[in-house]
């Protein structure tokens, strides 16, 4: 249970999907409820299908470049602390490739669940590394289904915040989601760090060993 807690609160604190709430109200506005739904879903199946794919494959996209995971975790690490200096600054939109043309494109689109809503808003380079370099550390079968199990719920969490967006974004407000991030932020930075000290750890025993 601690395993799954763990997983499922970094995932929740990477993707920020409360983060999410103003650009999917503004993209799916003057659609049904019906049309908010599907999006929605969608939106949840692609993020869960990209973060399992990128949890049992990734370690195989490390091997064929050469990358070690220490590297991984560096990488990764740096990538999580600026998605949270992004939500403490409220500039995290931004960083996601949302921009006023994305949007706009979107818009225009009938189908908005793959990008920009799954990638590159939700599943994006933080979450993938995140998980990669999990994965190295928790192989066993049965931490393989407890993880597996975590990514789905976060999926599902996904479906229920951006199913209910609108009505979020009216209790909310702006200045509530902007407090919510910018909570979230402080814990994203924590992770990204935490991920650095590690790999950094690893390295100096490994130097000394």
């Amino acid at each position: 249970m601690d395993l799954f807690i763990y997983l499922f609160a970094a995932l929740f604190s990477v993707l920020n999907p409360i983060g999410t709430v103003p650009i999917f109200v503004g993209l799916t506005h003057g659609d049904s409820k019906q049309e908010c739904s599907r999006i929605s879903l969608w939106t949840a199946i692609n993020v869960f299908a990209i973060l399992i794919i990128s949890f049992f494959a990734g370690q195989y996209v490390l091997s064929f470049f050469g990358i070690s995971i220490d590297s991984l975790r560096i990488a990764g690490g740096l990538i999580i602390v600026s998605s949270g200096f992004s939500l403490l600054s409220g500039k995290f939109n931004k960083k996601r490739g949302i921009n006023k043309k994305t949007e706009t494109d979107a818009q225009k689109r009938n189908d908005i669940a793959l990008t920009p809503l799954a990638i590159p808003m939700l599943a994006g380079p933080g979450s993938i590394s995140l998980l990669i370099a999990f994965y190295q550390e928790h192989n066993s079968t049965n931490e393989l289904i407890i993880a597996s199990l975590a990514i789905f719920a976060i999926a599902a969490v996904i479906f229920i915040i951006l199913r209910s967006a609108h009505y979020l974004a009216k209790i909310l407000g702006a200045s509530g989601i902007v407090a919510i991030s910018r909570i979230v932020g402080f814990i994203v930075i924590a992770i990204g760090i935490q991920y650095i000290i590690s790999a950094i750890t690893n390295i100096i025993k490994a130097n000394i060993a």
